[in-house]
């Protein structure tokens, strides 16, 4: 681990760092750091040496390696569980299959591309090569599968967060879990859950986001490019992908000790801040028949109150109807 523990050091230095300090933090020989300087090197990261000042990292790929991820999570506990691949059919597979394997609470999944990246009802995510950021997290709570059901929101809450820690602007959400900038859609969050059959316990939770980073508007298919975007599209500047996938990490560990203390209220208030659904008058997919009703508030569960034109206020909770604007994305 030896490479990615340099490029942790060379990413938070912010100055020149010696390979006497080097060998001294990581308790490894001078040819162990050259060794690692050079792989980097190899790797197209562009690495500095100038005698008696030690490595600067001047300039870094853009790319979503396990190396780079890791090296933004220096001392996080989740850091030694990341695993960066080029490509993958959807990173919440991939978790799923860690799972069947008995891999850790904590262990995350991140792709550079997704060949059959999905969001909610099976509806597919574009996920092209070298552009957003898809990662998934494997959860294994020791809590009833009812106390989980908030994690799809709370995901939503944390990538605000992460994009806004990372990118300096905040996107709104659409309930329950999609991520909107400027009236389009930014990023998604799905969460699937696995039950064990005979007792209805919870055995993990895998929660997967996908953010659309640097895609130009010719990346998406021509059905959504008048309702997709990316940061780079309402930035106009590239991310540094591996960074946001760190951010991520970070936020949703947080969130998921929120979760296992009970003490989600902060999430909550940050939800109904965030929440562009609420005022509008939106329309409730239920299979083939649709209702118009305003959308009044969230409840503590992140149900969506909503009045029916007959004026009566009903809760309505994820999976059991769409939610879709009037006249576009959001409207």
């Amino acid at each position: 681990m030896t490479k990615e523990e340099v490029l942790s050091l060379l990413l938070t230095a912010g100055e020149p760092v010696s390979g006497e300090h080097i060998c001294r933090q990581l308790g490894v020989t001078r040819a162990a750091v050259w060794k690692a300087i050079d792989q980097l090197r190899q790797e197209g990261y562009t690495i500095e040496a100038a005698p008696r000042r030690g490595y600067t990292l001047t300039a870094r790929p853009d790319r979503l390696d396990t190396a780079q991820v890791r090296g933004y999570l220096a001392g996080h506990p989740w850091q030694p569980l990341v695993t960066a691949v080029e490509r993958v059919d959807s990173t919440n597979n991939a978790c799923k299959r860690l799972a069947a394997e008995g891999a850790p609470d904590g262990t995350v999944a991140v792709a550079d591309e997704q060949t059959a990246g999905r969001g909610r009802r099976g509806r597919s995510f574009s996920s092209g090569p070298g552009r957003g950021v898809y990662l998934s997290a494997l959860l294994r709570p020791q809590l009833a599968p009812e106390k989980i059901l908030p994690l799809t929101a709370l995901g939503a809450v944390a990538a605000c967060d992460a994009v806004e820690r990372t990118c300096g602007v905040r996107p709104q959400i659409k309930w329950t879990n999609d991520l909107v900038l400027n009236g389009k859609k930014l990023s998604g969050t799905l969460t699937e859950l696995s039950l064990e059959g005979e007792s209805g316990a919870l055995q993990y939770a895998v929660i997967g986001i996908g953010v659309n980073c640097n895609n130009a508007s010719e990346d998406f298919p021509p059905e959504l490019r008048e309702v997709a975007t990316s940061l780079y599209l309402e930035t106009g500047k590239r991310v540094q992908r591996a960074a946001l996938a760190a951010a991520l990490i970070e936020e949703l560990d947080k969130l998921y000790a929120a979760l296992q203390s009970g003490d989600t209220a902060s999430y909550l208030t940050a939800y109904r801040r965030d929440c562009l659904t609420l005022g509008r008058e939106v329309q409730l997919l239920w299979q083939d028949v649709k209702e118009k009703v305003t959308a009044l508030d969230v409840d503590d569960q992140f149900g969506l109150v909503v009045r029916r034109a007959d004026g009566t206020v009903e809760t309505i909770r994820t999976g059991e109807v769409s939610v879709r604007g009037l006249y576009g994305y959001v409207e």
